[in-house]
């Protein structure tokens, strides 16, 4: 129950009515007067309830936060999720991943973490109106990756250039293709594309002749 009507003697009553059944705080509520009431003539005659309508805001971030930890304390893995609030905005949010089984928890090539990704992404913007960007990060891997990924796009140029063909990449997600497209575009010897459909599409890395 995101919402509820409340009617009560006074708009004060009311609210606390509501706000004690969805068993939020103020805070977390948004409020909207429907009736203000009265009291009426001498408070006897012609009173009038007010009523309100307390709707639960929406917070992708506690939402976020509450589905991975849920995930998390179901399983047999030891993470701890924290917010990191330099990186958090009203666009987006990075949650940053702690755990002593960090291999676990990134998976092969960052396949899990990116999984979870997606998951926590679909159900903090499953009542959104506007998207709203979810990011995971296990320990810096995602920095540690990139520096991977555009050492590998400088070493496949050299082989591309000296074999006088293109080179293919292993499948990878988006993200990861977007920053090899990037490392290479303003190589004047190469050009890279990309090919397949999804989940299988590759990364061309072919001589500009």
């Amino acid at each position: 129950m995101d919402s509820i009507r409340k009617e009560a003697k006074n708009v004060e009553e009311a609210v606390e009515k509501a706000l004690k059944e969805l068993e939020i705080s103020r805070e977390e509520a948004e409020i909207n007067i429907i009736e203000e009431g009265n009291t009426g003539f001498l408070g006897i005659i012609g009173n009038k309830n007010a009523i309100v309508e307390v709707k639960i805001k929406y917070d992708p971030i506690k939402i976020g936060l509450e589905f991975l930890e849920s995930i998390f304390n179901s399983s047999d893995l030891n993470v701890e999720v924290e917010i990191v609030e330099e990186e958090t905005n009203d666009e987006q949010v990075l949650f940053n991943l702690l755990s002593p089984e960090l291999g676990l928890v990134i998976g092969h090539r960052g396949e899990t973490l990116d999984a979870l990704q997606y998951l926590t992404s679909i159900v903090v913007n499953k009542k959104n109106s506007e998207y709203y960007r979810v990011l995971l990060d296990a320990e810096g891997y995602r920095d540690r990756r990139k520096e991977t990924l555009e050492r590998l796009a400088n070493k496949l140029v050299r082989k591309a250039i000296d074999k006088g063909r293109k080179v293919v990449l292993e499948p990878m997600p988006p993200h990861e293709r977007r920053i090899i497209h990037i490392t290479l575009k303003d190589n004047p010897y190469v050009k890279s594309y990309s090919e397949g459909q999804e989940p299988f599409r590759k990364v061309m890395i072919e001589p500009i002749k």
